[in-house]
């Protein structure tokens, strides 16, 4: 089942069944606490997110908003690659979205109960992949999440989406550009077969 928010933006809830969600938290697990970690970065003006995050293929970095091939802002360690499994992972999603995607990038984002993210746009990738208006891959296991799918300006009228456990959700074309930010974690939303408190999300794209 597909619903769409806007144009080029599209929900696909119950995309993953509960064991693929299962594995994808295993997956998710090793990646983020394997070598190098995540870790929760730090963004300009000294303020720390409210996440844990794992850049896979090519790091973003907090305090310069840009890709780069090492973790300059943390550790220095090359970016790990991003796995062939959940290339493919994100391929499947936005082929069901209506929108092919080859991703280069993979950001992982661990969300405690207290974890959140501020409206933004996803506007670091390279001028060639975002005039193209290749989407922006997300997908979610865990804890449902209040996500808000605003306009192309901040003081647009946002849209509340949640994106429970299996949901993803594709955003290219004309909703490239639009802000979007998580509010709140709703704790004790998660299948009980995950094992899992808190959510990993998981957005592609390409560089």
């Amino acid at each position: 089942m597909t619903r769409a928010i806007a144009s080029g933006a599209i929900h696909l809830p119950g995309f993953l069944d509960v064991e693929s969600q299962r594995g994808l938290v295993g997956r998710c697990r090793e990646l983020m606490d394997g070598d190098p970690a995540g870790y929760v970065p730090t963004v300009r003006g000294g303020g720390k997110m409210h996440v844990r995050m794992l850049c896979l293929g090519h790091h973003w970095n907090g305090q310069t908003y840009a890709y780069e091939p090492t973790r300059s802002d943390h550790d220095d360690r090359p970016a790990p690659p991003l796995p062939e499994d959940l290339r493919r992972l994100a391929q499947s999603a936005a082929n069901a979205a209506g929108m092919p995607l080859d991703p280069d990038v993979c950001i992982m984002n661990y969300y405690p109960a207290d974890g959140r993210m501020g409206l933004h746009q996803d506007k670091d990738e390279s001028p060639e992949s975002i005039s193209a208006g290749l989407p922006v891959v997300s997908v979610s296991v865990g804890d449902t999440a209040r996500f808000l799918f605003g306009g192309l300006k901040r003081k647009d009228p946002v849209e509340v989406v949640w994106l429970a456990s299996g949901d993803a959700f594709v955003f290219g074309g004309p909703a490239r550009l639009r802000h979007h930010g998580v509010t709140r974690i709703m704790p004790n939303t998660a299948p009980p077969e995950l094992a899992l408190t808190g959510r990993f999300n998981l957005t592609f794209r390409r560089y």
